[in-house]
């Protein structure tokens, strides 16, 4: 039963506006490294960074220095270093790779091994490649071109499966969670988001429009695949909508022109809200809408990852690293560990026998 648009009330939320725990820019390698040896100071090894976190690692772009970065969450070290053609802007991962990163000034799509970052294929057969997002099955990805079109890669063959046209700008997209849909945002300031059948990958069908409410930015389905939670390009609140039909059902308070929302595989289901220019993180009750914790963010934090009991951020602004429990947002970590650090996916790694 669709609900009638309402303005979710702030309760209950609680401020973490303390210090970061700051590592200093000289514990990353030089920006002229190509590849950073596995290991670390220390007898610390690049799989006990891993372990220390559940096996966690983060990946990173550096799009000013053209390469891919793998990240302790633990220390904030940089455990490896790849360069990848042009400008890596974004990222997309499946759980076991590859990794697929996106250089719109160089109109390449590079996968990358993961394990190990090793670059595997270069696509090159795109305009200006913008954002990528991974199929549920692991076995798709499809990319956004801001030229207008969506294309859809079958990671196996690294081949490009088939194309379409869903308008100029295509930009941040979202996937839902069978598979059979994806909402793709025309521009970084939308006003119309593209809803793409995707049921068969090599056949791609625009299946309708929906006109958000205001400027939209970046965009995600919910656990449940009921809801999208569109982010504001302006507006200091996100907006969901009912995923079959397009209706706008509620509003979110949030930081300062809200760009980026992730969330947690835990239950009860977390949203998280990054506002890179409001210098806040928010994590929201899914049901309620209710902010249950707000934590301080380094200036130009926009996008976000989670996984496990982490949530990790980036800011475009100082190339800062920073990672929060994502139980209560207590930040634990804020490392620069480039420039420039625009994305970010968090991954987990086989263990010592894996």
């Amino acid at each position: 039963m669709l609900v009638t648009l309402v303005a979710v009330v702030v309760t209950g939320c609680s401020g973490t506006a303390s210090s970061f725990p700051t590592v200093s820019a000289s514990s990353t390698p030089a920006a002229s490294t190509t590849t950073a040896p596995a290991g670390t100071a220390g007898s610390v090894t690049a799989t006990a960074h891993r372990a220390a976190r559940g096996g966690l690692a983060a990946v990173v772009t550096a799009e000013i220095e053209h390469a891919v970065l793998e990240v302790s969450p633990v220390t904030g070290r940089v455990l490896r270093r790849v360069a990848v053609t042009g400008d890596p802007t974004t990222l997309a991962a499946a759980p076991t790779g590859p990794i697929v990163a996106c250089s719109p000034a160089a109109g390449t799509v590079t996968l990358l091994s993961w394990p190990g970052l090793r670059p595997v294929a270069a696509l090159h057969r795109f305009r200006t490649p913008e954002i990528a997002a991974i199929a549920p099955d692991g076995e798709w990805a499809l990319v956004s071109d801001a030229a207008g079109t969506v294309s859809a890669i079958r990671l196996s063959s690294h081949r490009i499966a088939d194309r379409v046209w869903v308008g100029r700008g295509a930009h941040h997209m979202a996937i839902s969670p069978d598979g059979r849909v994806a909402w793709v945002a025309l521009g970084e300031t939308a006003h119309t988001i593209v809803r793409l059948d995707i049921t068969d990958p090599k056949h791609l069908r625009v299946a309708g429009r929906v006109h958000p409410r205001t400027a939209s930015h970046d965009l995600a389905f919910s656990p449940s695949g009921k809801t999208v939670w569109v982010t504001s390009s302006d507006a200091p609140y996100v907006t969901v909508y009912t995923a079959a039909t397009g209706r706008p059902v509620a509003s979110v308070p949030a930081g300062t022109a809200p760009q980026h929302v992730a969330f947690s595989q835990s239950s009860p289901a977390r949203a998280y809200v990054a506002s890179g220019y409001g210098r806040s993180l928010e994590m929201v009750d899914i049901a309620s809408g209710r902010i249950l914790h707000r934590a301080a963010l380094p200036y130009g934090s926009f996008n976000l990852s989670t996984a496990g009991s982490i949530v990790a951020t980036t800011s475009l602004l100082d190339g800062k690293v920073t990672i929060l429990e994502a139980g209560n947002l207590r930040p634990r970590l804020s490392v620069t560990v480039a420039p420039e650090a625009r994305e970010i996916v968090l991954l987990r790694t086989p263990g010592p026998s894996g």
